[in-house]
Formats: structure tokens, C-alpha cells, sequence
């Protein structure tokens, strides 16, 4: 039974519907503020992605200007862009093209330029695939050094090192007979390599505004000096590289040079590449906990059988 009277009634009807139309207006006006926030929230992502996108372009550039290793340290935030460095033992490797400055007398600038950049991509390629770090181009010089930022362990460097030279070399072996026909070349390109192993100084140098990440110090100095001593087609290596790599690579009997800075005459080795670019059967591998070394042409069936169940037996439970 209802009580009010038709004045109430009517006051309380006015009264539910303003408070209808409030809750209307409050509707209205939440759902105007959350399309313009979805609006502000959509153009947010876009400039995000816009902005992500300018950095990547930004990222992929200057990875053309860093070696990978490094680009990949900077961008991971690993390397610091400051003045710094530290003691490392390196690999580190030189290379240039026998007789560059008389063929560059005999071309035209655009043709050496058109020559020296495809003859670096594919040495880039090269080292790149075996995890070089490409230090620096110096006209037709190439400098890599393996050990840093990251390592494998000295003596699998150095090995990667020499891996590298050799196939280098075997490009060059390929692309014998093009150089005329896509260059104007008289003769076929041919390059010397030096490589030596020890402690340089790495990381950046120059100043605040401006860095270089190279390795430096005698062993660098000693890797160019071999490169120098070396003949067309061959790769001349230290012997502090050589005690590393002679299980895997045969080399001619040693020779002696005077080195600036050095008192006593320093010893090298040729790779002898006529004999064997590498010794295929001689299987090494090595980590934390293991070092093996196996003469495949010399194991017998027995002996494999015995290490096999020797490694059947650990446990790694």
C-alpha cells in the first residue's frame, strides 16, 4: 500500500531521474575518457614501435661500422662506452695484398674502390664465420684478433685463427682468374698473413668523445711483422702460436728474424700448405673438465672401445 501522496510521488519521481540522468552523464563522460585514453594509449605503442623501429635501423647501421662481438656487447649492455681497457691473451692476425701500390697505379679510383671492397667482404665473410673479431680495415690490410670479447680458450683461438688464414688463402685459390675479367687486373691478387699469440692491451681507446675498441701492444706489433716477412700466398706464424697449433697443421722447418723491441732474434713457421693445409686425423676437443686428443690413423678399434666405455661409466646424476 502506498502512502505518499501524489506531491511526493512526483517529487520522488524527479528525483530518481536526475539521479538516472547523473549516472547517464557519468557513463558518458567515463566512456569519453576511456576512448580519449585508448586514443593517448594507441599513439603511445605507435611512437613506441615508431621509435623502435628508428633504433633498429640505427642499430643495423652501426653494426656495419662495429665488429658484431662488440656491436652485440654495447647493444647487451656488457661494454661501457668509456675510456678502458685490460690485459688479455690474444690471437691476433694481419693480412694485406702483395703489391697493392703499384696496382693501385694502375687503376682507376673507382675500379680500386670497387676491387678492395669485394676483395674485404669476402675475408669478412671468412672471419666472421670463424668468430673473429674484424679490429679494423687499413686500406687493403685487414686486422682480427681471436680471444676477446669473448674467448674459446687460447689454444682453440689460435686454431680458429689459423683455421681462418687457411681458408682465406683457398678463397684466394678460387677467385684466381677473375680478377682480370671483373677488375682489369694483370695478375691474379695474392696476400701474405702474419698471426702471433700473447698479451696485448684491449679495449677503448681515444677520448671521451670518441672510441676505438683495438687490441695493442708488441704481440700486435710482432703479428704485423710477420705479415710483413711473409712471402705471396703464405701465412707465417709466431712461435708462440705454433707450440698451440702444431697438433692440427704442418709447417716448414723454422726461421729466425730481427725484431724492433725484441734483444733476442725471433722464431717463425710457414705454414706448409703444398704438404697438408691440416691435419685432418688428429681429433682434439676441450672444455672445463676435458682435454682429448686422438690420432684417428693411429687408435685402435680396442683403445676406442675402452675410452668409449669409460665414458658409458660416468655419472651425472
Amino acid at each position: 500500500m502506498n502512502d505518499l501522496s501524489p506531491e511526493e510521488e512526483l517529487t520522488q519521481l524527479k528525483r530518481e531521474l536526475s539521479k538516472l540522468k547523473l549516472e547517464a552523464n557519468l557513463r558518458k563522460s567515463l566512456s569519453t575518457q576511456l576512448e580519449a585514453q585508448k586514443k593517448i594509449a594507441d599513439q603511445a605503442k605507435e611512437e613506441a614501435l615508431k621509435k623502435s623501429e628508428e633504433l633498429e635501423g640505427i642499430s643495423g647501421k652501426l653494426a656495419k661500422y662495429l665488429s658484431p662481438q662488440i656491436h652485440e656487447q654495447i647493444f647487451s649492455g656488457k661494454q661501457s662506452a668509456e675510456v678502458t681497457s685490460y690485459r688479455k691473451k690474444l690471437t691476433v692476425f694481419f693480412s694485406d695484398i702483395v703489391g697493392f701500390t703499384s696496382i693501385s697505379d694502375e687503376l682507376e679510383s673507382e675500379e680500386i674502390t670497387s676491387l678492395i671492397n669485394f676483395y674485404l667482404n669476402e675475408m669478412s665473410i671468412i672471419a666472421l664465420k670463424y668468430g673473429g673479431t674484424i679490429d679494423k680495415f687499413i686500406g687493403d690490410s685487414i686486422m682480427i684478433f681471436f680471444g676477446d670479447p669473448t674467448s674459446k680458450g687460447v689454444e682453440e683461438d689460435a686454431r680458429l685463427c689459423v683455421d681462418m688464414a687457411v681458408e682465406m688463402l683457398g678463397k684466394m685459390d678460387e677467385l684466381k682468374g677473375t680478377w682480370g675479367k671483373n677488375f682489369g687486373l694483370r695478375k691474379d691478387l695474392e696476400v701474405r698473413i702474419g698471426i702471433n699469440t700473447g698479451y696485448c692491451t684491449v679495449g677503448n681507446f681515444g677520448s671521451n668523445e670518441r672510441l676505438d675498441y683495438t687490441a695493442v701492444g708488441g704481440a700486435v706489433n710482432l703479428a704485423s711483422r710477420l705479415e710483413n716477412v711473409a712471402s705471396s700466398g703464405s701465412i707465417c706464424i709466431s712461435e708462440e702460436t705454433y707450440l698451440l697449433v702444431d697438433t692440427f697443421f704442418k709447417f716448414k722447418e723454422p726461421k729466425e728474424i730481427d725484431v724492433k723491441g725484441y734483444l733476442r732474434k725471433i722464431r717463425y713457421f710457414e705454414l706448409d700448405r703444398a704438404v697438408n693445409k691440416r691435419r685432418e686425423h688428429i681429433l682434439k676437443m676441450n672444455g672445463d673438465g676435458f682435454n682429448i686428443s686422438i690420432d684417428k690413423e693411429k687408435i685402435t678399434k680396442e683403445e676406442f672401445l675402452k675410452i668409449k666405455d669409460s665414458i658409458d661409466k660416468l655419472n651425472f646424476s
